[in-house]
């Protein structure tokens, strides 16, 4: 039994090294996200605006020329689509467009989500694998070992949870974000289905 409990016990600790790796990569992961969600947010808060202000006046006879009111440069996902809702010549296709612009919003969510997923997991790791060591320290009055994983099992779950609340909030405000886009392709979508029928 006691040989069972040495292999896990190596297997444990062995396991510290990659997990602070993955945790450092996590928090840096987290920084970049937290600036490319800045960017995205300046970016959607602008098309937002003109898309509203657009399909507020649309109808079945004025929706082919949208392509000419939405913004040529920097384009964002949303408008992305629209372009191209715009130019497909059957109901298949738009519908081929609206679960591809699914697709893509569900790949731009996936940061997000592996954020807000793994660095508690990797926290909670961080946190138990020292804990070992430590109290083995406070078994042997080896003060200065505990003290020492103490603050490594304290630093990992920070980490691990600052990782998870940027991955959790950019995940949230994000799929608001493409809900609306999402209900603004299907509207221009309804409405360009309409004009063979009316014909």
């Amino acid at each position: 039994m006691n040989y069972i409990s040495d292999i896990l016990y190596w297997i444990s600790t062995g396991l510290l090294v990659p997990v602070i790796i993955l945790l450092i990569f996590f928090f840096g992961r987290a920084l970049l996200l937290v600036g490319s969600f800045f960017g995205q947010y300046m970016a959607t808060r602008r098309t937002a605006a003109l898309l509203r202000k657009e399909l507020d006046r649309l109808n079945r006879d004025n929706v082919s020329s949208l392509s000419e009111h939405l913004p040529k440069k920097n384009p964002s996902l949303a408008v992305t689509y629209m372009n191209r809702l715009l130019r497909a010549d059957s109901t298949a296709m738009r519908q081929r467009l609206l679960s591809d612009f699914e697709i893509e919003a569900d790949k731009d969510l996936a940061v997000s989500k592996t954020l807000g997923k793994m660095g508690p997991m990797l926290g909670l790791m961080g946190t138990l694998i020292p804990m070992g060591p430590a109290l083995v320290g406070l078994s042997t009055g080896d003060i200065a070992s505990m003290a020492y994983n103490m603050q490594v099992a304290f630093a990992t779950t920070v980490v691990g949870l600052f990782a998870a609340a940027i991955g959790f909030v950019t995940e949230q405000v994000k799929q608001r974000w493409y809900l609306q886009e999402m209900t603004d392709l299907e509207f221009v979508a309804e409405l360009l289905n309409e004009i063979p029928a009316e014909r």
